[in-house]
């Protein structure tokens, strides 16, 4: 196959978005979205601000972009990140701990409404015929950011990555879909033993699981999303529509998603002062990270005391 070349969409700039950007490759109608984190890595307030108001637009104009004046068909959406050795490492922890710290429901279920608004539209696939949804994890996808990967038809991780959820290490569960979309692939009891473990797991074994659809070499992510395009591309009708299926036989509706996001909420505010301190040792990991520190073996380690 030839080197394709990705085209920058011109609806990203009049959109203004500081923390998600996106490109579309014309010959192929992929549309690629990559998460640009401004504050961090990862699913702040700011970023699900802006994939939302991107992909609303999407939404309404029919699953297709403006590209060079005109809109365009996308038959593939790929989601992937900017950051390197990081797809996302889940909520916003630091801003968790102001809501919890101050009381502040109100603000705690606003962000896990943003959550829901985000992730259930890609689940619905946008509600548009023959798309299929990629997502490309090239680093580690931890709590919300797995569950964004999860929320897509196809999953294609690098061999270095490494996905989970962390979030009993911090006497909490993750509350934005994780359980309703592990138990639709692997079922309610391998959901829950993933959970409660809080385990981390290398791309591989994620394959070998059925969460994982395509693990590939470091570096040979993005060829693998065009090598995947290539192989499905002239039976992309029936592929789709059986994703489609999958969708009928094993649903997950909005309804479903916020009586989740409410147990989250309640959970969340029920966290005492070790869990945070807990908390907040991750925080402080993460923040290594943003500075540009490879910080994920302390990150682990500190999940491990």
């Amino acid at each position: 196959m030839q080197s394709a070349t990705i085209q920058h969409l011109a609806v990203q700039h009049s959109l203004n978005l500081t923390d998600y950007e996106t490109e579309y490759d014309p010959d192929y109608a992929i549309l690629w979205g990559f998460i640009k984190p401004q504050s961090g890595p990862n699913v702040t307030p700011r970023l699900l601000e802006d994939v939302r108001t991107h992909d609303r637009l999407f939404k309404n104009n029919g699953g297709r972009v403006f590209f060079e004046g005109a809109l365009r068909p996308v038959n593939y959406y790929v989601t992937g990140s900017r950051m390197k050795g990081v797809y996302n490492l889940g909520g916003d922890l630091a801003y968790f701990m102001q809501c919890i710290e101050r009381r502040d429901r109100d603000a705690l279920m606003n962000y896990a409404t943003l959550c829901v608004d985000n992730l259930y539209p890609r689940i619905q696939n946008y509600r548009v015929p023959n798309l299929i949804t990629i997502a490309l994890v090239q680093g580690d996808a931890l709590g919300g950011g797995f569950e964004g990967a999860l929320a897509n038809n196809v999953i294609i991780a690098e061999e270095q990555a490494k996905m989970g959820l962390p979030e009993i290490l911090f006497n909490l569960f993750p509350g934005m879909g994780a359980y309703s979309l592990l138990a639709r692939r692997v079922g309610p009891r391998l959901a829950e033993e993933m959970i409660l473990s809080g385990n981390l797991y290398p791309a591989a074994k994620l394959h070998e699981m059925g969460l994982v659809d395509i693990v590939v070499p470091e570096g040979r992510g993005e060829m693998a999303v065009y090598d995947y395009v290539n192989k499905v591309h002239k039976r992309r009708n029936g592929v789709a529509a059986t994703y489609q299926a999958r969708q009928a036989v094993f649903p997950i509706t909005r309804d479903e998603l916020m009586k989740i996001t409410i147990l989250w909420v309640d959970a969340a505010l029920r966290l005492d002062e070790k869990d945070l301190r807990m908390m907040t040792r991750i925080v402080q990991s993460q923040s290594c990270l943003k500075q540009g520190v490879a910080a994920t073996g302390e990150m682990q380690a500190t999940q491990a005391r």
